[in-house]
């Protein structure tokens, strides 16, 4: 059976997709669309400036299937899971830097309004098919560095920053609050996403695909914080849907928790190399390694192959290769304080 037939379920099913205007949340709510699928993406519009929606991600809130609102509004969620046959909560303060520098809203966010999604879930645990918890492989901790290393989903948990604090409390209540009766639920824990659209945000030092293109493309020199020695499981925002959903609809998935990787390690400098084979004046500057970046490894994938019967399909060589191209096609894609970083370094 081809993945598409997989996904017979989601047509004409409708799906709530918390965080929807965001890199991965607006891939899903796409990838719906193409199964027939009725999305509600849910999210608010303040991430970013409004022209990335449209222009970028795709997402325009005059959508009949976008709704503008926050997560934290219990009669908000209450109204979109009712009308819902499954649910995939993305919505998240997903910038460690920025769950760093402001707990507060992480746990706004990530706490309170993965508790509202949780209860109106429960409330209508008759008809929701299931709920997917998007969760980090942060939960997992700082990680020894080492190329060789890969976490597995019965290893110890032990989070090394507020977000993965978040995220753990997430899995952990979402089990909770869903693990009794007929309720069902899976817990993917995503490794680095990456690819096309996505938008970096100032002053943060996630998404290094995306960082690195953009600064190479304006003449920036490209950081390598700790030297670029710590470790990623780069897995593209394609595979990141479609593994997902494949959670979302697969019988074996349910009560899981999947690592969504692609069992492969590879370095920050190495990613900087790729970008330079694009970008090949691009200078490099070492940067000391910020609180809360973790060493990393990769994920063990074993359990995800076994419960999904699929495994990623992108590269992170053709993945980083295919930023790159679609950053040259659409440069407004590069936010406007980036632009004025490198007009004051000129």
């Amino acid at each position: 059976m081809n993945t598409r037939d997989r996904f017979a379920d989601l047509s004409g099913a409708t799906v709530t997709v918390t965080g929807g205007f965001g890199l991965v949340g607006s891939r899903i709510v796409h990838k719906l669309r193409t199964l027939g699928a009725k999305p509600l993406a849910v999210g608010r519009l303040d991430a970013y400036g409004s022209s990335v929606y449209s222009s970028v991600f795709g997402i325009s809130p005059g959508d009949p299937d976008v709704v503008a609102g926050d997560i934290t509004d219990a009669t908000l969620m209450d109204d979109l899971l009712s009308r819902s046959d499954y649910v995939i909560h993305a919505a998240a303060l997903a910038d460690v830097a920025e769950c760093t520098r402001n707990p507060a809203a992480a746990l706004e966010a990530n706490i309170r309004g993965t508790q509202t999604v949780l209860d109106a879930a429960a409330r209508h645990s008759g008809t929701l098919r299931r709920l997917v918890f998007v969760s980090s492989a942060s939960v997992y901790g700082d990680g020894p560095g080492n190329v060789g290393a890969r976490f597995r989903e019965e290893d110890a948990l032990i989070p090394g920053s507020v977000y993965a604090n978040t995220k753990l409390w997430g899995e952990h209540q979402t089990a909770l609050v869903l693990g009794g009766g007929d309720d069902s639920y899976a817990i993917v824990r995503y490794f680095s996403v990456y690819g096309q659209p996505q938008v970096i945000k100032e002053n943060s030092h996630s998404w290094v695909v995306a960082w690195f293109a953009m600064r190479a493309a304006l003449g920036l020199p490209l950081h390598l914080n700790g030297g670029g020695h710590q470790v990623r499981d780069f897995v593209h925002v394609d595979d990141i849907a479609e593994a997902t959903l494949l959670a979302a609809v697969t019988e074996r998935a349910d009560r899981t928790t999947l690592n969504v990787g692609t069992g492969r390690a590879t370095s920050i400098r190495q990613i900087a190399d790729l970008v330079r084979r694009h970008h090949p004046g691009a200078r490099i500057i070492e940067t000391p390694r910020p609180q809360g970046d973790p060493l990393g490894a990769c994920a063990d994938i074993t359990h995800m192959r076994q419960v999904l019967d699929w495994a990623p399909q992108v590269d992170i060589e053709d993945g980083a290769s295919r930023y790159v191209q679609w950053l040259e096609r659409t440069p407004e894609a590069i936010p406007a304080w980036l632009h004025t970083e490198a007009r004051t370094a000129v």
